[in-house]
């Protein structure tokens, strides 16, 4: 893991521009490879062998690639759910069937997302997902997730803890991003586990 430390805990938009901008020095053949290793990874996981129902998303730019991962979790016959931003940057949900089952949607000024065409199933249709596979940009040793800062996956977690669901809850990284401490605060809900290309890494330490 890469070491954060120092007094007060750096300011989150300022560790976020750092991390993005590490991304978007990453070639495209730096993206294909960490995408294949990162499927491979994810799919050692037993919480997603025995998955009936993923939230997953489909990545955008330099994130960690996701596409591998989709198309092989419903090869095994998971039912994979993919969200689409809504107005208020809540998210809601349909089932992926393909890529042939994705529009590229331009939210205003932001970067166009590839959602599900089909039929929208609402924002509680994530409460029914054994597996919640979650974007994000680092994640410390605690579990403590950092986001790209919409809010919206906040609102999903908030969800499912209103719903009384308990999701395993998975974080797709680069190698990199796995650091010791991050800022957090009282409404951050910890993941279960990171994958990057090279590890899994799984959160048993409660947070103080």
């Amino acid at each position: 893991m890469s070491h954060l430390d120092g007094g007060s805990p750096p300011d989150k938009r300022a560790m976020r521009r750092a991390f993005l901008g590490t991304r978007n020095e990453l070639t495209t053949d730096d993206l294909r490879s960490a995408a294949t290793a990162l499927a491979e990874r994810a799919l050692e996981l037993p919480e997603l062998a025995r998955a009936r129902t993923v939230a997953a998303y489909v990545s955008v730019g330099a994130e960690p690639g996701t596409p591998a991962l989709l198309d092989a979790l419903r090869a095994r016959g998971v039912r994979v759910l993919l969200p689409a931003l809504l107005p208020d940057n809540d998210l809601e949900w349909g089932a992926y069937s393909g890529e042939g089952s994705l529009a590229r949607v331009q939210h205003g000024g932001k970067t166009a997302l590839l959602e599900p065409a089909g039929e929208r199933l609402g924002p509680d249709a994530v409460t029914g997902a054994d597996v919640v596979l979650l974007p994000g940009v680092a994640v410390d040793a605690r579990g403590t997730r950092l986001g790209r800062g919409g809010g919206s996956y906040d609102r999903v977690l908030a969800r499912l803890a209103a719903h009384g669901a308990h999701p395993f809850l998975v974080v797709l990284l680069y190698d990199a991003e796995v650091v010791e401490r991050l800022p957090d605060e009282p409404h951050d809900r910890p993941v279960q586990a990171v994958v990057t290309p090279s590890a899994v890494h799984r959160f048993t330490e409660p947070r103080s």
